[in-house]
């Protein structure tokens, strides 16, 4: 069992994200092949019902990937001269306790464990975003994904809050809320029609994913938070095919935030992306045909779903997904 002490080593794919502050297509450097007996009950995404959203998910994620010697070694280097020119801090003893000892981590991720993960963001955090807390992107679901798992169970909040600052507590407990708001869909349709108006937004309430409780972010705060999502996205983007997987809903989500807070003039974190182009192709990537037609699923329709799927949760975990913009 992996502890939260133990800090992993990242995937090459983290490791360029982090060395470079930007996310790449790594076709040509990958090989990208479906894991044998593969089992999505052991990830975060166990609580997916539907044999059809199953399989395109298991098609998803279940993948293993193999990176040519000269690409891999490359990355390395970079990754290691990021973390001699940028030391991560350390965490809090007692913080880390809290994880080892009130939390369940215990589960897969997009890419490894859940921990592997949260890892990843407090890098990319400090390297990339210094002028805010990675202790926020290190518990940022710590009170829920947006399928419904919790690492910790809601009586413990007074402990965690006494924790961490007043400042990443208020993202902590809105992490997981705006995450969902992003995958269900007015949030994001309201914020690109007062593109013209932004600077008038003043505040949004929303509801704490895990207990329902309002929460409430001024406008400075809800940019800080989107930002944080931005980062949490580099995350699950597709390691190579972009053109094709442009259907990923994770994608879908990270292009629309990326494009709407460089218009809103809001984008503070660095994350250096380049949309897509070329051809719909699979290179070096081996999936059988049912795999490979869930690339043809189109990118409004794979929006759609997801954002059905993530009231779904919302519903089923008595949460109110709604949210108000207060506009001044």
């Amino acid at each position: 069992m992996q502890l939260a002490t133990e800090r992993p080593d990242p995937t090459p794919q983290r490791k360029a994200a982090i060395a470079t502050g930007a996310v790449r297509d790594h076709a040509g450097a990958v090989t990208v092949r479906p894991i044998d007996d593969f089992d999505l009950d052991r990830t975060i995404f166990q609580t997916l019902e539907g044999k059809a959203q199953r399989f395109v998910m298991k098609t998803r994620v279940g993948k293993h990937v193999d990176w040519a010697d000269d690409a891999e070694a490359r990355i390395e280097q970079a990754y290691q001269q990021a973390r001699h020119d940028v030391a991560l801090p350390e965490i809090d003893a007692g913080l880390l306790r809290f994880m080892v000892e009130e939390c369940d981590f215990d589960v897969e991720h997009a890419d490894g464990s859940f921990l592997d993960h949260l890892y990843f963001c407090f890098e990319y955090t400090v390297a990339h975003y210094p002028g805010q807390s990675p202790i926020v992107m290190l518990l940022h679901s710590i009170l829920g994904t947006g399928t419904n798992t919790f690492a910790m169970t809601a009586d413990r909040i007074p402990a965690l809050r006494a924790l961490v600052g007043q400042r990443e507590w208020l993202h902590i407990e809105a992490f997981p809320s705006v995450l969902r708001l992003l995958y269900d869909l007015p949030l994001r349709q309201e914020l690109r029609a007062n593109l013209h108006r932004i600077d008038q937004l003043k505040s949004i309430r929303m509801r704490r994913v895990i207990d329902n409780a309002p929460i409430e972010l001024s406008a400075s705060e809800l940019w800080v938070a989107l930002n944080y999502q931005l980062i949490h996205l580099v995350d699950f983007l597709p390691v190579a095919n972009w053109v094709a997987w442009s259907n990923d809903t994770s994608f879908i989500v990270f292009r629309d935030l990326y494009d709407l807070l460089e218009r809103a003039g809001k984008r503070e974190a660095l994350v250096e992306y380049h949309p897509p182009a070329g051809p719909h192709q699979l290179q070096g990537e081996d999936l059988p045909l049912p795999g490979r037609l869930t690339s043809r699923i189109p990118v409004g329709l794979s929006e759609k779903m997801a954002a059905r799927s993530v009231r779904t949760f919302s519903e089923r975990a008595g949460h109110d997904i709604s949210y108000a913009i207060d506009w001044g």
